[in-house]
Parts: structure tokens; C-alpha cells; sequence
């Protein structure tokens, strides 16, 4: 018989069996992303198309972080994201200036409209969840990365006033959010690796901040869901983050799915490289990769996806071949 999208997750979740496995994949809208009822519709086609069990919506990096000032473009990059063509901290002492930012005004009141628009489209039938990302990697698209890095080591005080008042907003926006219809959130974690900093740092400047956001969500919220991005991830440290589903660069980096899986009581989300094969690769290949993370799973507590976002340019066919490989785990 067959489950709502809702059932489907639910029970993967709790390591219940399913009638198959759940699959998502995302991507970014640029040009579209600037605009909410552009990206409600670039995000509903996505869904209407492919028909994936949960929606993650997409918004530009900046959309949390525009009204203290900063500003970005889009020049051309596969991924989608923006880059950052002014920055509104380069002091130590700006980061005492910034304030807590109004949901209901500015870039956060058009993603807020984008959620409505979502709600009318979807309405129960779809689990959709809104992008928030950790203060830590808000206050690095706010001063840029090294900027940040200087400030955490030269000025710590100073950049802790600055991550208060990011989480204030972002608990804010959250609190808007309540009435929207989503699920949940995709909580983008970006510091949490040793390629950036050691474990007393990121226990320091970024733990604090994203206990602070993910203990706030509504008990209604069932489906949060954390990307750890980057290269060898502080997998331990977030491991026990009260969030149902965890997701990392399982195919770039460890830990790999089954190692992941002992250290999370949630499910796992990815399985398949989001440039090789998913981008760069044949739909064999994409079935291959998929089919090996089934294994690695069992296909329990697993969620079927890519590491990251997928490319503006990732072809249809290993679109759909990523999406129907589930339907022969029945």
C-alpha cells in the first residue's frame, strides 16, 4: 500500500519500514531567487516535475543577511550561488553595530512570502522546508571568510555580540515562520570542519549559536534537517543535534553513510556525489552509486540524495534516474 510523502519520512525517521526509499533532491534558482513569486514558481515546477518526497527551498545565501547591508550577483556559477560584491563588516567594532533584523520588512518578508505561496501550492500533500543557515556562516557571507577567521581569533568578544544578534534575528524569522506551513528547516552548518577550525573553536563560535536556534523550533516541525557542508566535518560534535535527519558530503568525505548512521538516532540523507556522477556521470552510474548506499544503509534511516545542492546544469537523465532507482527497492 502505498504512504503520503509525510508516512513515508516519518518512518524512515524511526527506522520503520517503508514502501520505499524516500528521495530528494535540490538545487538553486538564480536570477529567480531574487524575486518571491519567481522562486515559488521555479520551486513548485521542480516538485510538479520530479515529484521528490520532501522540498527544500533555495533562497540566495543572502537572503538572511541583506538588510544589514550587503550586497551580491550572480556571475555564472553551475551550483547557482551568488557572490559577495560588498560585505557589512570589516571593523571589529561593526560587529557590535549590527541589529536585529525585522522579518516582516525587507529580504526576509519576501522569503516569508515565498513560504505563502508554497502553502497554497502544496498545501498538506508536500513537506517543504525553509534554508536557515547557522549565525557562524551568516557572519561569514556578513564579513567574508578570513575577515571572520581574524575577528574570531583577534576580537572574540566583539564577533560574539555579532553572532547574538544574528541568532536574534534568526530566531525571529523562525518565529514568523511558525504560521507558514512548513515542516521544518534545512539547517545549513558550514564551520563544523577541520579544514576551518579546530574542535575549542567551533565549541566556542558555533555550537553555542546553533543549540540556541535548533532547541527554539516548534515541536510541530517533524522534519529538520542538518547539512554539514564542506570537507572532514566535525561529525562527532553535531552528531546529538535535535534534528531528524542529518546530511553531509558522504561521497567526498567521512564519515561514509553506514559510520554515519551509528552516530546519528536519525536518518541519513545522500548517497550520490553531486558532481561525479550526478553532474559529470551517466544515469548507470548515478543507479550504481544509489544502489551501493542502499547497501551501506539497508535501506532503513536513509533518505536518498546528493551531498549538497545539485547543479543548475545536471542533466534530466540522471535527474530521473536518480528518482525512479527508489521505485526498485519496493
Amino acid at each position: 500500500m502505498s504512504m503520503t510523502k509525510r508516512e513515508r519520512l516519518e518512518k524512515t525517521i524511526a527506522g520503520e519500514k517503508t514502501d520505499r526509499i524516500p528521495v530528494a533532491l535540490w538545487r538553486h534558482w538564480p536570477g529567480d531567487d531574487q524575486r518571491a513569486a519567481d522562486l515559488a514558481e521555479a520551486t513548485v515546477a521542480f516538485q510538479r516535475r520530479w515529484d521528490f518526497d520532501f522540498v527544500k527551498i533555495s533562497p540566495a545565501s543572502s537572503f538572511c543577511i541583506t538588510d544589514y547591508g550587503v550586497q551580491d550577483r550572480w556571475v555564472g556559477s553551475l551550483e547557482g550561488t551568488r557572490e559577495y560584491i560588498r560585505r557589512a563588516v570589516q571593523r571589529s567594532l561593526d560587529w557590535t553595530e549590527l541589529r536585529v533584523l525585522d522579518p516582516d520588512r525587507g529580504a526576509l518578508a519576501r522569503q516569508l512570502e515565498v513560504l505563502r505561496l508554497l502553502k497554497d501550492a502544496f498545501r498538506d500533500e508536500v513537506p517543504y522546508i525553509q534554508t536557515v543557515f547557522s549565525p557562524l556562516a551568516q557572519a561569514k557571507n556578513i564579513a567574508g571568510p578570513d575577515v571572520l577567521i581574524e575577528h574570531m581569533r583577534t576580537a572574540p568578544d566583539r564577533l560574539k555580540t555579532g553572532l547574538n544578534t544574528i541568532t536574534d534575528s534568526t530566531l525571529r524569522f523562525i518565529d514568523a515562520m511558525r504560521r507558514t506551513g512548513v515542516s521544518g528547516i534545512f539547517y545549513a552548518v558550514q564551520h563544523a570542519s577541520y579544514a576551518l577550525m579546530n574542535d575549542s573553536e567551533y565549541l566556542e563560535f558555533g555550537r553555542p549559536y546553533d543549540l540556541r536556534i535548533l532547541e527554539a523550533l516548534p515541536d510541530s516541525w517533524w522534519l529538520n534537517v542538518m547539512h554539514v557542508h564542506g570537507q572532514v566535518p566535525m561529525f562527532d560534535l553535531l552528531a546529538d543535534y535535535p534534528v531528524q535527519v542529518i546530511n553531509w558530503h558522504d561521497r567526498e568525505t567521512d564519515p561514509d553513510l553506514s559510520v554515519g548512521k551509528l552516530k546519528f538516532n536519525g536518518a541519513v540523507s545522500g548517497g550520490i556525489g553531486r558532481w561525479d556522477p550526478m553532474h559529470n556521470g551517466t544515469p548507470v552510474e548515478v543507479r550504481t552509486q544509489a544502489r551501493q548506499a542502499i547497501e551501506q544503509t539497508n535501506g532503513r534511516r536513509f533518505i536518498l540524495s546528493t551531498g549538497c545542492v545539485i547543479m543548475t546544469t545536471t542533466p534530466t537523465s540522471n535527474i530521473r534516474a536518480a528518482r525512479e532507482v527508489v521505485e526498485m527497492y519496493m
